[in-house]
Order: C-alpha cells, then sequence, then structure tokens
C-alpha cells in the first residue's frame, strides 16, 4: 500500500474520532471531549496535508469526506442510537461505491 493512503487513512481516522469527541462534548459544554475535537481534527488536516504531497486535492477530499461520512454514520448508530432509514443507507452505499469507483477506476487518484 503507497505511504499517501496510509497518512489519508490516518487524517479519516482522526477526523472520525474528532467528529465524535464533537457529539460527545454535547456542544462543547464537556471539557475532555471539546479537547479531543481539537486534537483530532488538528491531526487529520495534518495528516490530509501529508497525504495532499502526493494525491489531488478533489481526490483526498472525496475519499477523505466520503469514508468519514460512512464511518461516523456507523458510530451514530452503534454509539449514541441515531437511527438510518433505507434511503440513508442506500446514499452511504453510494457513497462507497463512488470511492471504489475513484479508486479503481481514475487515473488521478495519484500524480
Amino acid at each position: 500500500m503507497p505511504t499517501h493512503y496510509i497518512w489519508l487513512f490516518f487524517a479519516i481516522l482522526t477526523e472520525t474520532l474528532g467528529t465524535t469527541a464533537l457529539q460527545a462534548s454535547q456542544q462543547f459544554t464537556r471539557l475532555w471531549p471539546s479537547v479531543g475535537v481539537v486534537i483530532f481534527y488538528g491531526m487529520s488536516f495534518y495528516f490530509m496535508a501529508i497525504a495532499l504531497k502526493f494525491m489531488p486535492v478533489g481526490i483526498v477530499y472525496a475519499i477523505w469526506s466520503g469514508l468519514g461520512i460512512v464511518l461516523i454514520a456507523g458510530i451514530g448508530y452503534v454509539l449514541f442510537g441515531q437511527k438510518l432509514d433505507l434511503a440513508a443507507v442506500l446514499g452511504l452505499a453510494m457513497i462507497i461505491g463512488g470511492i471504489v469507483i475513484i479508486h479503481l477506476f481514475s487515473a488521478s487518484s495519484t500524480h
């Protein structure tokens, strides 16, 4: 696996942790989850910046945001009891499909 995908993976992971902390912060009324938001988002942007050395911004952002959306929807379902209806599940499946198409068929995924 190329190194830039590892950096992108860490960017996605820390963004997802930051968004989870954002929900847990209860609108920044809880100190430690609020601190986690700042730390995890900062780490995410740092890791994304490294991935941007090797990949175009549009592709990085599409993968980062798309997988972040899917992961946080799953975390919201499991940890916070947020329900997903059929339309939401289908939409999330389309996001995953779009990321797979970019990864498998786009010549733009690296430069």
